[in-house]
């Protein structure tokens, strides 16, 4: 027997058998609690609501709303308490880390200052009487017979790449330090006192207070002697009577640390010089003047770029000089025909290889020249 609203002739075949039979087959998992219509993102309006000026049968539902399809009071939902909670979250943190970045920015790495220059002057004086005659018959009869002329005696050595510069930044170190030698040991007009601008910058700006004030006001308190930084005659003295300066010596480099690069220059410089006063043209009126000097220079990435130096010590030796003159403004040679001056301790060799005496104190004893091949004789005690 049929039943109210079922067709006339029965359920047509592949049909399924009504409402109970679709429930329970297509979505016997689904259960449409309040939670979950509360959850959907649509609402279909009430019927009241559509009987107005709606373009749109369902409108969509925020997460502000909080889920509910009640009317808006002034107490939010669970969806919206939990979405501010969220923005007042990221707001927290957000300030957090503004006030955080501004007690305590990052600061950048400090760069380091270039240290004062320490240096030692330890003049020379005679044993014997100090030979004179000409500029080339002098240098032809002592030491410095085979060495070569002015920058061509300074050579540079093998350049390679160290852990952390290249091949050509270890150039750029050893050819700055060359100029610096040139400039301070060679040019005329710094020897005669005339002139500091060529060495003043080649060097850190850290460090040109103290060239200034040991230019000024020369001192021999191991930070402000003249020549400790350059060579340099007393003008009153001597002059130079010879530009062709003899020049032998060594360059080493060094990593010291992944920034900074470090030269020893080993170089003994001998001057052919005459007294300031007199006859210039006197023939047997020069005699030579040796000056070994030992300095160290370094090098960060900024002075390589700036092609500066930074000259951290240098220990100098030059004579023949009297010990009871002070060197620190300038060189006041022995000349020509004087005789030794001072007794003091065991003769220091300017001309001999490794490194220079160091026990000389402020003063010592100059060896005597000997002729270029021959081995150097000490005074007898």
């Amino acid at each position: 027997m049929a039943v109210p609203g079922d067709p006339p002739d029965g359920t047509p075949e592949g049909i399924g058998g009504g409402d109970e039979e679709f429930r329970s087959d297509e979505y016997r998992s689904v259960v449409f609690d309040e939670d979950f219509v509360r959850a959907a993102r649509l609402q279909e309006f009430s019927a009241q609501e559509r009987m107005g000026e709606h373009a749109r049968a369902v409108r969509s539902r925020s997460m502000w709303s909080g889920g509910s399809s009640r009317p808006r009071t002034s107490t939010p939902g669970r969806g919206a308490r939990q979405g501010m909670l969220l923005v007042l979250l990221i707001a927290v943190a957000f300030a957090v880390a503004v006030y955080m970045g501004l007690s305590n920015p990052a600061l950048p790495p400090a760069i380091g200052r270039a240290e004062p220059l320490t240096s030692t002057v330890v003049p020379l004086a005679p044993s014997t009487a100090v030979p004179g005659g000409r500029p080339v018959d002098l240098y032809a009869k002592s030491p410095a017979a085979d060495y070569r002329v002015g920058a061509a005696g300074i050579n540079l050595p093998g350049a390679r790449r160290t852990h952390h510069f290249t091949e050509g930044q270890v150039v750029t170190a050893l050819s700055i330090a060359k100029d610096y030698l040139v400039q301070s040991s060679l040019d005329p007009d710094v020897l005669a006192g005339a002139a500091t601008r060529p060495v003043r910058v080649l060097l850190d700006p850290d460090q040109t207070d103290q060239f200034d004030r040991s230019m000024t006001t020369p001192s021999g308190d191991g930070r402000h002697a003249v020549t400790g930084w350059l060579v340099r005659f007393d003008p009153g003295t001597a002059v130079v009577a010879d530009t062709r300066v003899r020049v032998s010596g060594t360059l080493a480099i060094d990593e010291v640390s992944a920034d900074v690069l470090e030269v020893i220059t080993d170089h003994t410089f001998v001057y052919a010089v005459r007294p300031a006063t007199g006859s210039p043209a006197a023939a047997d009126g020069a005699s030579l003047f040796t000056v070994r000097r030992e300095l160290k220079l370094r090098f960060d990435r900024e002075d390589l770029t700036a092609r500066r130096a930074e000259l951290v010590t240098a220990y100098v030796m030059a004579g023949p000089q009297d010990c009871s003159t002070d060197p620190a403004e300038g060189f006041r040679p022995v000349l020509a025909g004087a005789g030794p001056t001072t007794v003091g301790p065991a003769a220091s060799d300017p001309y001999a290889s490794g490194t220079p005496r160091r026990t000389a104190g402020l003063c010592g004893v100059l060896a005597p020249p000997t002729p270029a091949g021959e081995a150097p004789v000490s005074p007898a005690p």
